[in-house]
């Protein structure tokens, strides 16, 4: 589960945030420790250990809980404080299999396994949605979004069978196309006179320090190591950008589009950085 405060962002201008979304935030109660088990690890700067996916990690306790959670930084697992599953745990462990989980019902473990990064991105694109059915310059689009929106959500509650075999990158294409000419029009209206564009750019170390990126298009961007302190993102588009060990301190995203809280957790940043208001400022950030 990601390391974050239990408190919201401060600061936030949107409004994509409440009961809307509380399904996409995980709950890991209620969660049969399915990243734990699910997911491949390699050892490197993020995990202490090699694990194959269907294998559970040494750290997960009978009752499907981390046994070092609270330590996960300091015992070289900072990669599972990052991590975030939109919600796509709980969807699978309570509903898709009813409760049942691989321990007791070990003839389900591998495809529930399958399933669960399915549902993940599915959930995640449902974050997306529900951000740009909020977004008022892209009003012209919000019956596509809701559609597209209701679809997702349907193909959430499809049976493990149907789950397992669903095209989710067919699915995920199409999405992405809406996303982005929602991401066009709101861009439109940052108050920047030439629209900077730097989709997929490698951007890794890059000196951006203050920046006026406003309205910039950093979909996909690697920012690794970047330095973006005191810089301006409102209204820039930041989905899928890498923001690992990017500073971020002092920065102002409120209004950034398609921000998720997993990369602010693989982010450094401070309290003067501030956030949209469906997002918290990580625990391990300098305060």
């Amino acid at each position: 589960m990601p390391e974050n405060d239990s408190a919201p962002g401060t600061d936030g201008t949107d409004a994509n945030d409440g009961g809307d979304r509380a399904a996409l935030r995980a709950d890991c109660g209620n969660c049969f420790g399915l990243c734990c088990v699910a997911l491949t690890l390699t050892r490197s700067a993020d995990f202490a250990v090699n694990k194959d996916a269907g294998k559970p990690c040494r750290n997960l306790q009978e009752d499907f809980r981390c046994g070092i959670h609270t330590r996960l930084r300091t015992e070289g697992f900072a990669g599972c404080t990052v991590y975030d599953c939109f919600g796509a745990g709980q969807k699978v462990s309570g509903e898709t299999f009813g409760g049942r989980d691989w321990r007791t019902a070990p003839e389900s473990a591998q495809q529930m396994f399958q399933v669960f990064p399915v549902v993940r991105q599915l959930h995640e694109l449902l974050w997306y949605l529900t951000e740009a059915a909020s977004l008022a310059p892209a009003r012209s689009l919000h019956g596509e979004v809701r559609r597209s929106l209701e679809e997702t959500e349907r193909l959430t509650r499809l049976d493990a069978d149907a789950l397992t075999d669903l095209d989710v990158a067919t699915h995920r294409d199409g999405v992405a196309a809406l996303l982005a000419r929602t991401s066009e029009l709101v861009r439109a209206t940052a108050p920047r006179k030439k629209k900077r564009s730097h989709r997929g750019a490698d951007l890794i170390a890059a000196r951006l320090g203050g920046a006026d990126l406003r309205g910039a298009d950093l979909r996909g961007a690697c920012l690794i190591a970047a330095d973006l302190a005191g810089a301006d993102l409102r209204l820039a588009d930041l989905i899928g950008a890498d923001f690992r060990d990017a500073d971020l301190s002092g920065a102002d995203l409120t209004g950034a589009l398609f921000l998720t809280q997993s990369q602010l957790n693989a982010a450094r940043g401070n309290g003067a950085t501030r956030l949209p208001s469906s997002l918290s400022h990580p625990a391990h950030w300098d305060r």
